[in-house]
């Protein structure tokens, strides 16, 4: 996904939070609330897994990749209603390049 990609749904997601609930899937899903919009994530979450087992079986990766669309799109969803920009994301992934995931993980703080 370029960032030219994630910077138009960025602004068409900013948008569909000011906009009539029947007038879009987007701002019917921020209507619903934060709730909804997790359970999104969630179920598109599954359907992703369940989409790669499947792939590594058959070798046809078509639903993984329009699985993992959903769970990408829905996850913007789920920044955009908490107020973040995807380039807050790639930012975070840009900091990790070259960074070993051991090390990387050892660096985090435990969570109490």
């Amino acid at each position: 996904m370029s960032t030219d990609t994630l910077a138009r749904l960025a602004e068409v997601l900013e948008a569909r939070k000011n906009a009539a609930a029947d007038s879009s899937y987007v701002a019917s899903l921020y209507h619903k609330g934060l709730n909804k919009i997790l359970e999104k994530v969630g179920e598109e979450s599954v359907e992703t897994i369940l989409a790669a087992k499947d792939a590594a079986i058959s070798g046809d990766c078509s639903d993984l990749i329009y699985e993992t669309a959903d769970l990408w799109f829905h996850s913007l969803v789920m920044l955009a209603s908490l107020g973040q920009h995807p380039q807050a994301v790639l930012d975070e992934l840009d900091r990790r390049f070259g960074l070993s995931g051991h090390d990387e993980k050892a660096a985090r703080q435990p969570s109490a």
